[in-house]
């Protein structure tokens, strides 16, 4: 057992390393600058009356010249769509839509077809945007070849652990997406900060086949443009003037919830790049939480149970705070310290909330 959990650390390490060597050090010229086409921005929403202030206020702010906002109600029952209504004059570029279908998938695919332009820029109605949000994520488009670009997420607030373990789950996220990105294999994206073509929504079939999943909006459509072409026409750009907001989970329950709901995609994508990451995501927590037995067997081992876990630790620090530095985020040691230690139990829950295969959603089940 020392010999497997020595082995084990140095694989850790190594892989941690392989990771963050795609971490890009600084963004790369090319922003095309005077490139500015006509784009439609398309957030669904759903009971989001507590978010609609600060959400419209965001995007009265975006100064983008040729803008169109499509707003679309995923049948709402409280007071959403009449507090927009009440606020559309005062900003032109803002409509309204009312999704005739059911759920977040179908609202997206109404928001794209009423769309004016064919550049779409997707988000939620929770975020809040950088001030150059949409000429930064849509010049990548400049090149005719390019048919999706992404860009990372992150909850808001560090005001408690709580929060600042979510911030630390999201850079891990950032961390395994760019990867893959960089691979030329993406494999995961968020919706919260996605843009594309409409025509290469129209190409791909939208969500014709998967509209029965709750979840997966983002890398249904991903995987598509991927397949139909190739990954090189796909783009990530993770740096601090593409970073879009979310509003960080307030209960543990929620935060599982959640994380249920998204790792739970990986059944639908039918691809066993998806099984072999859920799986083993899962099987690394495992190994963590089996070192445990290591403090029960000797001197030898315990020596080694703290080499392995001080290992983990310091090489999540430096890899993970790499990533957060890169966002301006800079969170204490004792964060990373206390995540390492609470991260393998909770990622042991989500895993069995998959298996279970039961999560609400917007007041909605599976």
């Amino acid at each position: 057992m020392i010999s497997f959990y020595l082995l084990w650390i140095g694989c850790y390490v190594v892989l941690l390393g392989l990771l963050a060597q795609k971490w890009p050090r600084k963004r790369p010229n090319g922003k095309v600058e005077d490139f500015f086409p006509a784009v439609t921005i398309v957030i669904p929403f759903r009971n989001e009356l507590k978010n609609l202030p600060n959400l419209l206020s965001e995007l009265q702010a975006i100064t983008y010249p040729d803008l169109d906002v499509l707003l679309v109600d995923d049948q709402s029952d409280d007071d959403s769509v009449a507090y927009i209504q009440e606020r559309l004059p005062s900003d032109s570029r803002i409509r309204l839509a009312r999704s005739q279908g059911i759920g977040k998938k179908e609202a997206i695919e109404y928001g794209v077809k009423a769309a004016k332009n064919d550049l779409i820029l997707c988000s939620d109605a929770d975020c809040s945007f950088p001030e150059d949000w949409v000429n930064g994520l849509i010049y990548p488009f400049s090149d005719p070849k390019i048919q999706l670009v992404a860009g990372p997420v992150m909850g808001k607030g560090s005001t408690n652990f709580f929060e600042r373990f979510q911030q630390i789950e999201w850079s891990s996220i950032l961390l395994v997406t760019q990867y893959f990105f960089s691979k030329k294999q993406p494999l995961m994206c968020s919706g919260a900060n996605l843009a594309y073509r409409k025509s290469t929504f129209e190409a791909v079939g939208g969500y014709f086949t998967n509209k029965h999943h709750l979840s997966g909006d983002d890398e249904f459509l991903l995987k598509r443009v991927a397949d139909t072409f190739g990954g090189e026409c796909c783009v990530y750009l993770p740096f601090s003037e593409n970073l879009v907001h979310t509003q960080s989970v307030s209960t543990v329950f929620d935060l599982i919830n959640q994380r249920v709901r998204w790792a739970g995609k990986w059944k639908a994508h039918r691809e066993i790049i998806h099984l072999i990451s859920a799986v083993f995501s899962f099987v690394v927590q495992l190994v963590w939480l089996v070192s445990l037995l290591l403090l029960f067997m000797g001197t030898w081992e315990i020596v080694v149970f703290w080499v392995v876990w001080i290992g983990k630790i310091a090489a999540e620090r430096l890899v993970l705070g790499k990533v957060l530095n890169s966002f301006g985020k800079v969170l204490p040691t004792l964060d990373f310290l206390k995540t390492g230690f609470v991260h393998p139990f909770y990622v042991l829950f989500v895993g069995f909330g998959v298996i279970r295969g039961k999560f609400t959603w917007k007041g909605r089940s599976n």
